[in-house]
């Protein structure tokens, strides 16, 4: 399956590629680190991916 996802990167990700991608799945997100994408990823459901982004947006975490 992770073959079979988009992954993207923020625009803000740095040049050293220290980031995080992101991919929609059908349910939530799933995130995974650029530098060892073969290492897997996490998926989060779409509920705990929004509340996330929210508290992050808001200076939360």
């Amino acid at each position: 399956m992770p073959n079979a996802l988009t992954w993207r990167k923020s625009t803000h990700s740095g040049v050293n590629g220290d980031c995080v991608e992101v991919a929609e799945l059908p349910t939530g997100t799933a995130v995974r680190d650029s530098k060892h994408p073969d290492r897997g990823h996490l998926d989060f459901p779409a509920a705990e991916w929004t509340a996330f982004l929210t508290a992050a947006e808001r200076g939360e975490l």
